[in-house]
Formats: C-alpha cells, sequence, structure tokens
C-alpha cells in the first residue's frame, strides 16, 4: 500500500520537512509561516491509497455528476443544510 508523503520546505530559512499525513503538513506550514511570515512550500510526494480512491470517486471538483456515483464513498442523498430545513 502507498503511503502518504509530503515535503514541506521555506525558501528563507532551513526550515524543511516530511510528513506522513496531510493536516500535519498543513499545521506545520501555518505555524510557520504564522510565527516567521515566511512562504513555504509544500510537495504531495504521494498519498495512501485510500486517500488517492477517496479523491478520485470524488471527481475533481467533488460536486454531483462529477462523482463515480458507483462509488460507497459517495452518498447519493447528502443531508439538507440546516438552514433549508
Amino acid at each position: 500500500m502507498d503511503e502518504t508523503h509530503v515535503a514541506v520546505r521555506c525558501d528563507d530559512c532551513p526550515f524543511a520537512a516530511t510528513y506522513d499525513r496531510l493536516r500535519d503538513a498543513r499545521t506545520a506550514v501555518d505555524d510557520h509561516e504564522s510565527m516567521t511570515g515566511h512562504g513555504v512550500d509544500w510537495e504531495i510526494q504521494s498519498l495512501d491509497a485510500g486517500v488517492s480512491r477517496a479523491g478520485a470517486d470524488a471527481g475533481v471538483c467533488g460536486r454531483p455528476g462529477c462523482a463515480n456515483e458507483d462509488s460507497p464513498l459517495v452518498d447519493p442523498d447528502p443531508p439538507e443544510p440546516e438552514s433549508e430545513r
């Protein structure tokens, strides 16, 4: 099974790291940018097979009609927003 690997690197200082979770990488980017004011680059080098499948099943935009309707990951009847009830 493939694993998630996200490389994070700052052009303004020596900060560089690799993360196994997208959330951890995003948190590191946010923390570094807020503490230093630096712009941080990040690159998704690979994704866990489940994450790739979920993305593919949702389609590029995640809107109805773009998704793989046969996927067990797609809810054909999403709940109504609170404001429409």
